[in-house]
């Protein structure tokens, strides 16, 4: 059973998720209705990754947030992309060593919202402080906010704390102040059951140019292996430009596997340092625990349980799987796949 404090985490990453949701959602829908659309506007490159002018709007109102927590949450260590090169910044007394660490990634998906394509996300998890040593496997509590298009006048959340299960929350979308946490819907959340792949989603992630060629062929490897490769289409791909979109879908059954193996592919391609491709950081998966505690699967593509340390820059593979039987089918060919490329577990 989650404690008290672990609760009381999770309320706060959930009433952050829904302050950033509704400063989102007023950019998007003025930059659409107005046809004066700025967001896809390059401002920097930060943490591994590009941040675009809708990154860098939702600064403030994270700061306003965490600044209002109540004293025994600071000081903290907020880890996040956009605040600067080494994506840090304490709150509270500067100086102090932080009680907690806080990772964010505050809109994960940021490349599809700017155009009002499909939905991002707000992830964020907290741990309590163990220096450079804390992990996402020490979060207490994870909490993951749909970030809308303009036409979309509902939105979900997740919410979990350790030792406790994954709550779906469904709220209406409002651009003038957050949605009241009381009127939500709660909804089940079940991955899906089903045993083999015929009909189903399934993914190896191939977004960006430089790794596609490794990810399909792992795709058609996989297709091959499991008797899929047909010439009517049986398995289906879908490449959802976000970690928290594709933990949203394993969550609630759309999807059966999905494999995001870009620091393998790095690897396997002999790209080190700056030279890699662009790969997930361990801000993308600050929804873990939420995905963990909702029943999926998740490891780092080599059959261990995913971690990672609060950074802005490390690379990490995962792979997420519906349940047992899907993993037990998928995995053992992931494994034969990286070890013939000269990748292999401990």
């Amino acid at each position: 059973m989650p404690d008290s404090e672990n609760e009381a985490w999770s309320k706060r990453l959930l009433a952050l998720g829904l302050a950033v949701q509704t400063k989102v959602t007023a950019l998007v829908q003025k930059a659409f209705r107005d046809g004066t659309n700025t967001l896809a506007d390059a401002v920097s490159e930060e943490g591994g990754d590009r941040i675009y002018r809708i990154d860098r709007e939702v600064e403030a109102t994270i700061g306003n947030v965490i600044s209002e927590w109540p004293e025994g949450c600071l000081p903290l260590l907020l880890i996040a992309e956009g605040m600067g090169r080494d994506g840090r910044h304490q709150f509270g007394t500067k100086g102090e060593q932080p009680g907690w660490r806080l990772i964010i990634d505050p809109i994960d998906g940021t490349r599809m919202l700017m155009y009002d394509k499909r939905s991002a996300w707000f992830l964020a998890a907290v741990c309590p402080d163990k220096g450079e040593a804390t992990t996402l496997a020490d979060s207490i509590a994870s909490a993951m906010v749909e970030l809308p298009p303009s036409k979309q006048n509902m939105a979900d959340a997740f919410v979990t704390s350790a030792g406790g299960a994954t709550r779906g929350l469904r709220f209406c979308v409002n651009a003038s102040q957050p949605p009241d946490v009381d009127k939500a819907v709660e909804f089940p959340i079940r991955p899906s059951n089903k045993l083999d792949l015929q009909d189903g989603f399934a993914t190896v992630l191939s977004m960006f140019p430089g790794t596609r060629q490794l990810a399909a062929e792992l795709a058609e490897q996989i297709a091959e292996r499991c008797d899929v490769m047909t010439s009517l289409p049986t398995v289906f791909d879908d490449q959802y430009i976000s970690c928290g979109g594709l933990m949203y879908q394993l969550m609630t059954g759309r999807d059966l596997y999905c494999l995001d193996l870009r620091p393998q592919f790095n690897q396997i391609l002999g790209r080190t340092n700056d030279d890699r491709f662009i790969e997930s950081h361990p801000y993308d998966l600050a929804g873990l625990l939420t995905a963990e505690n909702a029943g999926v699967i998740m490891t780092d593509g080599l059959g261990q349980p995913l971690n990672a340390p609060l950074d802005v820059h490390t690379g990490v593979g995962w792979c997420g799987y519906a349940n047992s039987t899907i993993r037990q089918l998928i995995e053992p060919i992931v494994q034969e796949w990286l070890a013939k490329h000269g990748i292999a577990g401990e």
